[in-house]
């Protein structure tokens, strides 16, 4: 996440009431938008532990 309270986390590493919350205000325009609502299909659907597989193997 670029900024706020967040800052600094990964996408998936929000909260999901975060991520419910941009989803029922409107997630913002361009790429950081379109980040935030994968990231919600994917808590949405319980896929997170796909992006959390892939954060172990490939650390930063």
């Amino acid at each position: 996440m670029p900024f706020g309270k967040y800052k600094d986390r990964y996408l998936i590493d929000l909260p999901e009431y975060y991520i419910v919350w941009y989803h029922n205000k409107g997630f913002p325009k361009g790429k950081l938008g379109d980040m935030l609502e994968q990231v919600y299909e994917l808590k949405l659907n319980g896929l997170e532990d796909l992006i959390r597989n892939i954060k172990q193997r490939y650390p930063r």
